[in-house]
């Protein structure tokens, strides 16, 4: 008796085990997750996972370093932190001079930056005033090109033509007065066609007043060549200081042509 109900115990969990083993065949075979497709389906969901997270990446660092090469917008930019700055009231030259008379290093960096100015003739005024006089253009194997400021146009409309390919520098004369400029800055924007081709801005410095003018004379520069890059071009030049000073604001036309126009 007890061997047949042995029996009987080992053929119901025979039968149990069958049972289950075919369900879970009916369920691989109806779509169910097999153990295999568990374990795949958690290997595509850890790939997308880091397809997804390199992408938020990318995207983030592409959005953070994108440049159109738009420097107008820098310009405004610029303008508007500008004016976000309070400035102290501007004062004299000689007030400035007369300022921490006690601070020795202070004392001999304004004689080194004033150096030789006549307080006579400085006068009472404290903005600084800067006048731009002329603009030179030079050239290896050519005689300099002197323009004065305002341009005078020639008979086409143009200040001044530039051979294509050549090599060349411009040269800049001013003279400052009443009181130290801080900061003065060159910019020039250039258009061909209503598009803009070139955008230049450079620090000229600090300059104290002084009756004879400075120069300053920019890096070389060599135009673009070929029968593309010949033709009109529209300009427009500004000097500026660190206060927002304008002290000029010129726009003009140039061209760019296969020779040197004949001298004048």
């Amino acid at each position: 008796m007890e061997k047949s109900e042995d029996f009987e115990k080992d053929k119901k969990m025979k039968e149990k085990e069958s049972s289950s083993s075919g369900d879970d065949d009916e369920a691989a075979a109806n779509g169910g997750p097999s153990e295999e497709a568990l374990e795949g389906g958690t290997t595509q969901q850890g790939e997308a996972e880091k397809l997804s997270r390199k992408f938020s990446y990318a995207s983030v660092c592409s959005t953070e370093t994108l440049d159109d090469g738009d420097d107008d917008d820098g310009d405004d930019d610029e303008d508007e932190h500008n004016k976000d700055l309070v400035l102290g009231p501007q004062v004299t030259l000689k007030e400035h001079f007369e300022m921490d008379k006690d601070d020795e290093s202070l004392r001999r960096w304004k004689e080194q930056l004033l150096g030789s100015v006549d307080f006579s003739s400085v006068g009472e005024n404290a903005e600084p005033e800067v006048k731009i006089q002329s603009l030179t253009i030079i050239s290896p194997d050519r005689p300099n090109l002197v323009l004065p400021i305002p341009f005078v146009p020639n008979a086409k409309g143009y200040a001044f033509g530039l051979k294509d390919g050549s090599r060349y520098r411009l040269k800049f004369s001013f003279i400052v007065s009443n009181n130290i400029v801080s900061g003065l800055k060159y910019t020039n924007t250039v258009w061909k066609t209503g598009v803009r081709v070139d955008n230049t801005k450079v620090m000229l410095g600090t300059f104290s007043p002084q009756q004879e003018p400075y120069t300053y004379e920019l890096e070389e520069e060599t135009t673009p060549s070929g029968i593309f890059a010949r033709g009109s071009y529209s300009a427009r030049s500004k000097f500026v200081d660190d206060d927002g000073k304008c002290y000029l604001d010129v726009s003009y036309y140039f061209e760019i042509r296969k020779d040197w126009p004949a001298p004048s």
